[in-house]
């Protein structure tokens, strides 16, 4: 018997959790109980609130990371807008940074076990750094985020790369349950829960096979990846380089900064110099310490990208200016909402 786990976490999507939950019911009536449906929570057996009207679904057990079978993990009901407690980052943030992220790590590194998601769920997942390298599909508001955390997003319904299978926007969850039970059990199954539901699925599933679009040139990859762009590489003077940036600029020195994010605050420390027009930079969180990528003056204006790990796995672009021993500016991921940047200087390098 195959086991579908369904995660439950407050805030939850109703439909990208139930539409699914009916169809593997169906498929298991329709089976002779080829499959067993459990509403599952990283905590264990407990009552969850769902993003829709607040209302209440009981989760009869906890996920078990080590279960053969298939674990859906479902999308967030909130403000779309803002960055407010209510706003699905937000949301899906408090979720990721449950035990849920480490329990959803054990179970990619099972070989019985398919991970799932649908709409906002792959974002979880990713917020947690467990989509870094992997093709993926979200909400089409969401698809420059997923970007944002090193998934490879792609424009498709249902993106299957073996044992990830993600789905776009909310109603996916119809077509991500059905092609799992298609690739579980069969054509003949999923064809009778079809007909059952009078449904057909829409779009084709894609998957990293077969003969690549040629000569049409496509990018499965969104704009925001971090990797610098061909004008850049190929550049004479190199992406960092900026003539007009004399030996130390404003913003060298040692800074403490706090990044307000929609889901808590980051202290992080930021080190700048400036050598014969060339940025540097390196920002520490905690124990890490990553270099600035692409970093350019431009008059009062400093911009770079970077990877932060918390509270959220997300590639973040920064846009700063200082005034005397202060920083100020904001840093962006996709179409997050701004965080708020701001800092003071301990020193600059002429004092180092």
């Amino acid at each position: 018997m195959l086991t579908v786990q369904i995660v439950l976490f407050d805030g939850f999507d109703l439909l990208d959790a139930i539409a699914p939950y009916e169809v593997f019911c169906s498929a298991a009536t329709m089976s002779n109980n080829a499959l067993n449906v459990q509403l599952v929570t990283a905590e264990g057996p407990r009552s969850v609130i769902s993003g829709v009207q607040g209302l209440p679904i009981e989760a009869s057990s906890k996920l078990d990371p080590d279960r053969a079978g298939i674990i859906l993990v479902p999308g967030a009901a909130g403000e779309v807008e803002g960055d407010g407690p209510d706003s699905i980052p937000a949301i899906l943030g408090r979720a990721a940074n449950t035990e849920l992220t480490d329990l959803l790590k054990q179970a990619f590194e099972q070989t019985d076990i398919t991970v799932a998601t649908v709409c906002g769920g792959s974002l979880l997942l990713a917020m947690g750094g467990l989509l870094e390298g992997r093709h993926s599909v979200t909400h089409h508001m969401g698809m420059d985020v997923l970007g944002a955390t090193g998934a490879l997003p792609v424009k498709a319904r249902v993106v299957d790369d073996g044992g990830l299978v993600t789905g776009g926007g909310v109603t996916s969850g119809l077509d991500v349950a059905l092609h799992l039970v298609e690739r579980e059990l069969g054509p003949r199954i999923a064809h009778a829960v079809e007909q059952l539901f009078e449904y057909e699925r829409r779009g084709t599933v894609w998957r990293a096979q077969g003969m690549a679009p040629d000569p049409i040139k496509t990018s499965s990859v969104d704009e925001t990846s971090l990797s610098p762009s061909t004008e850049a590489v190929n550049s004479t003077s190199g992406p960092l380089h900026n003539p007009s940036v004399q030996q130390e600029s404003a913003f060298d020195g040692e800074w403490n900064v706090t990044i307000t994010t929609p889901v808590g605050k980051m202290d992080v420390k930021l080190s700048i110099a400036t050598t014969h027009g060339v940025v540097h930079g390196t920002a520490t969180q905690g124990e890490e310490t990553v270099k600035f990528l692409n970093p350019v003056i431009q008059g009062s204006k400093l911009t770079w990208s970077q990877q932060v790990t918390k509270p959220l796995r997300l590639n973040l672009k920064f846009e700063v200016n200082v005034n005397g021993d202060e920083l100020n500016g904001v840093a962006k991921a996709g179409v997050l909402p701004a965080s708020k940047v701001v800092g003071k200087r301990l020193k600059s390098s002429f004092q180092q």
